[in-house]
């Protein structure tokens, strides 16, 4: 499982637990104390510190032995002795603590039974639940990390074959690359040819090829800001991070360019999700104003859809007003002369053919608020980098592949820094690079604070 998901995993069960340890006290409580009953508690405040105690307990144990690092390759009947196991464990060594801290005066012997039996049933449903809900998600592709193999003819089919076995959910094997053909060509062909592919990691188990044979490639996978675990020999690699570690049971060193926390990432996350519905509300108001008034002047559909290019290759519709007639993208051909900006991307000044609404709603940036369903779905963060064209995309090296390590932004440092006033794509690429390398949430806020100040003063917007 890849890291991200590991730890998504983790806090979810963690969470799931929590609730069932509550809910099966209170159950059990309730069962022995209701009715006619509900003055026998003894002391009230001492019989929910025990509670306290179990749900503190849980806390600690998933934290520092946590158990569940291998919930979905587990079976039904495994998943049943592990739950018994952690029961018995946390009613143990609370009862303990309890002996201990002369509380068990107040305990009743069936409320710990009942609680016993409850949260056996109750866990085993909500893990079984929660694993096939996991499963169904992990198999989604924005969550997927991808991996190109690069093994040997002799043994390729071993490793894949291993990596299935041993990877599960999480992960999914997208291509695989013989090393004499890297060999043939030095690395060259094999890596202009997967610029090309939508991938995030690579999975390296060459030892027919030398240390020398194998950094440059390594290297080509770095700028493209994809992690490499290679396994066996270790390459002295200039500018990415090395670290030892496992890859299903291969053990590697894992290159990559820079370290983010995936607590972090988390947290974008959700500060996406956030934005994204909200986002969504306000593009639900904004269509009752321009829906007539793009209807009316041209004709043609209220939104524009185009596919772009995200993170690591992957390939999304992204969302906008429409905001030029319907036959712009075949006379863009005709106007590739006039592009006044050096590069790879396309932006013309007076661009004939944007609509006079088209005109209106670029420059205040409210064709952009429909891609708040890309962030929504995932496709896209609210701050990050440009996401290019499929054309763009296919004339794309290493170093341009590198801006698309990281989730493209409804907004992000070029926009902030000039938008169209900037006039060579090489500027954009050098913006999203240092964008990606200092990344923080903090840069994401001061990102969006500039971006509604560049909205509401149309700086460099055309």
């Amino acid at each position: 499982m890849n890291q991200k998901a590991g730890i998504f995993q983790t806090y979810l069960l963690w969470f799931i637990d929590i609730l069932c340890v509550l809910a099966s006290y209170c159950i059990a409580t309730w069962i022995r104390f209701s009715g006619e009953r509900v003055n026998d508690y003894g002391n009230k405040t001492l019989h929910y510190m025990v509670l306290v105690v179990f749900l503190l307990f849980c806390t600690i144990y998933s934290y520092f032995r946590n158990w569940n690092i291998d919930f979905l390759i587990r079976g039904y009947y495994r998943e049943l002795l592990c739950i018994i196991k952690f029961n018995l464990i946390m009613v143990g060594v609370s009862l303990i603590f309890v002996f201990f801290a002369q509380w068990s005066h107040i305990l009743s012997r069936k409320v710990i039974l009942d609680f016993f039996w409850l949260n056996l049933v109750i866990m085993f449903i909500a893990h079984c639940v929660v694993k096939k809900i996991l499963r169904r998600v992990y198999a989604a592709d924005m969550l997927v990390s991808k991996v190109l193999v690069i093994a040997q003819r002799d043994n390729e089919d071993e490793t894949i074959e291993r990596l299935h076995r041993e990877l599960d959910y999480g992960f999914e094997i997208v291509g695989c690359v013989s090393a004499e053909r890297i060999r043939e060509d030095g690395g060259k062909g094999v890596a202009d040819t997967m610029t090309q592919i939508a991938f995030d990691e690579v999975f390296i188990n060459t030892p027919c090829l030398s240390q020398e044979e194998i950094t440059p490639l390594i290297n080509r996978f770095e700028e493209m800001g994809v992690s490499c675990h290679y396994n066996m020999e270790i390459p002295d690699v200039i500018g990415a991070k090395g670290r030892i570690g496992n890859f299903g049971e291969y053990t590697v060193v894992t290159y990559t360019r820079t370290v983010v926390s995936i607590k972090k990432l988390l947290l974008k996350r959700f500060i996406d999700i956030i934005g994204g519905i909200v986002g969504l509300l306000l593009t639900g108001i904004i269509t009752i104003f321009l829906a007539p008034a793009i209807k009316l002047d041209s004709p043609g559909p209220v939104f524009f859809s185009q596919v772009r290019v995200g993170k690591n290759g992957r390939r999304f519709k992204i969302y906008k007003f429409r905001s030029m007639y319907q036959d712009a993208e075949a006379r863009l051909r005709e106007l590739e002369d006039q592009n006044e900006v050096t590069g790879l991307m396309f932006k013309m000044e007076n661009d004939p053919r944007v609509t006079k609404v088209g005109a209106f709603i670029r420059k205040t940036s409210l064709d952009e608020f429909p891609q708040f369903w890309n962030v929504l779905k995932g496709d896209m963060s609210l701050v990050g980098t440009r996401p290019p064209t499929e054309r763009e995309f296919e004339q794309y090296n290493e170093h341009y592949r590198r801006r698309l390590s990281m989730t493209p932004g409804l907004t992000g440092m070029w926009q902030v820094s000039g938008r169209s006033d900037i006039s060579d794509f090489d500027e954009v690429v050098r913006l999203d690079l240092q964008y990606i390398d200092n990344w923080s949430l903090a840069l994401d806020f001061k990102i969006l604070l500039q971006t509604v100040l560049v909205v509401l003063f149309g700086k460099g917007a055309k």
